[in-house]
């Protein structure tokens, strides 16, 4: 794969050029066994290195790490590492399902309610025609369905599984059953299934490029104000590691 991978802070990082995202999608798809694809926010790389985090050693054996907050390509320019790619995470699904697509693959949607995930199908659907849709199944489930939601995933052994909101463990989820599939590449994005059904609004480019997305969070969730103090974290252990390490 023609992917360099970085650690940020003792955080992988994955550098794949847009250019190079199609091969590396298909040697995924070409390897045995679960695979994984992780949208790193600084928010998670915070949570990442938190100690005897389950997220960091889910990170370590994800197959593609693609960084999604503009403070992750400054913080990898600042200490000298090779400067990965910032990602618009809906972009990248746009992206990814165009691979699967130009290459008659499949896909299985799972998460959001089910008005919602029915009319996230039909607009995939009509923007893929070539994707075969194997399989679907709402989030925020009981624990008692867990079992046959693994069985159907794993009978349908899609190449790509999408996991959205209503997912409680997000990216942990795959990772706690990878040995259950003997195939698959698992993505979580919270807001896939939202933004594919016109139920949510997806962040403007403009405002992406900027790396201001982090105040519509916020007026959706005004608790996330507080992110300011572990993110002033972050910008001191930059320094620390610029001037100190070895």
């Amino acid at each position: 794969m023609s992917v360099e991978r970085i650690e940020l802070l003792g955080v992988p990082v994955d550098v794949c050029p847009p250019e190079d995202l199609e091969n590396a999608i298909l040697e995924m798809l070409a390897k045995p066994g679960t695979k994984q694809i992780v949208f790193l926010s600084i928010w998670k790389l915070l949570k990442a290195r938190r100690k005897h985090s389950e997220l960091l050693e889910c990170l370590k054996s994800s197959d593609l790490i693609l960084p999604i907050s503009k403070s992750i390509i400054k913080g990898a320019k600042f200490l000298k590492l090779t400067q990965p790619i910032r990602y618009n995470p809906f972009t990248a699904v746009i992206s990814i399902l165009s691979v699967l697509d130009t290459h008659y693959k499949s896909l299985y949607l799972f998460g959001s309610h089910p008005k919602t995930l029915m009319q996230a199908e039909r607009n995939v659907h009509e923007t893929f025609p070539n994707l075969q849709i194997v399989g679907r199944c709402a989030g925020y489930y009981s624990k008692n369905a867990e079992a046959d939601i693994v069985s159907a995933i794993y009978k349908s052994s899609p190449s790509l599984a999408l996991l959205s909101e209503g997912i409680k463990e997000k990216d942990l989820w795959s990772y706690h059953r990878r040995n259950a599939f003997s195939s698959s590449i698992f993505l979580f994005y919270n807001d896939a299934l939202g933004i594919f059904s016109e139920r949510i609004r997806r962040v403007s480019e403009k405002t992406f490029e900027r790396g201001l997305e982090i105040w519509s969070e916020i007026l959706h969730n005004p608790f996330k104000i507080f992110l300011i103090f572990p993110f002033m974290g972050y910008k001191i252990s930059l320094i620390w590691n610029r001037l100190f390490k070895k």
